[in-house]
């Protein structure tokens, strides 16, 4: 039965949103290898880029205590200075708030450091007032397994739904005949996607492969 959730994420029906992925927030991260969550992220970052779908950057107390966003997706968006705020909850911020009203999407793809404070109440918030929330699991963290683990289940009974990096990219891409968007889809699981990417590169090395 249709019930609203079912349409497929598109660069026209969502916003990607990243929370704190700052140096203070990646120090207490213990729930995954953290230069692989960094990786990830950027990964996000650059598949909304591509896509032009809008994308949120928003900080947390980025001058007194967190840092300023990671370079590398700062890098990806070089003149978009991110949301700083003061609260744990950036649906409590209004300047936040607004930057995703201004977006016009209904489906928001979010990820955060820490899952269990920045992903999990935001989403929670969100959902409440009428988002649908999908949370990019492999490009948050928690400050312990169980932490993050626990965050996800709570999202999800929440009615947030779990994606990664590499199902919203191919979403995204949908079918190999956009070219338009083939040439920096691959670019990007080369560079982020382990061993998909590694198996591109040699299949397009050694056999000039294509998808």
């Amino acid at each position: 039965m249709f019930n609203g959730k079912s349409d497929l994420l598109t660069a026209e029906n969502s916003a990607v949103i990243l929370v704190d992925h700052q140096p203070q927030m990646l120090f207490g991260v213990q729930s995954a290898d953290r230069q692989t969550i960094i990786s990830n992220t950027v990964a996000l970052a650059k598949t909304a880029k591509v896509f032009n779908a809008p994308i949120i950057l928003t900080t947390v107390a980025a001058e007194s205590f967190s840092g300023p966003i990671h370079p590398q997706i700062q890098d990806v968006f070089p003149d978009q200075k991110p949301i700083d705020r003061t609260n744990m909850n950036s649906w409590e911020d209004e300047n936040f708030v607004s930057a995703v009203k201004q977006t016009g999407r209904k489906k928001l793809i979010m990820a955060a450091l820490w899952t269990e404070v920045c992903l999990a109440f935001p989403t929670v918030s969100a959902i409440k007032d009428g988002y649908e929330v999908y949370i990019v699991t492999d490009a948050s963290g928690g400050t312990t397994t169980e932490a993050h683990d626990m965050a996800v289940q709570r999202m999800i009974q929440a009615g947030a739904i779990p994606v990664t990096w590499m199902s919203v990219l191919l979403e995204y891409q949908r079918d190999w005949a956009h070219q338009e968007t083939y040439d920096a889809v691959l670019e990007i699981a080369m560079q982020h996607g382990g061993s998909y990417g590694a198996g591109i590169v040699y299949a397009q090395t050694m056999f000039g492969g294509h998808e």
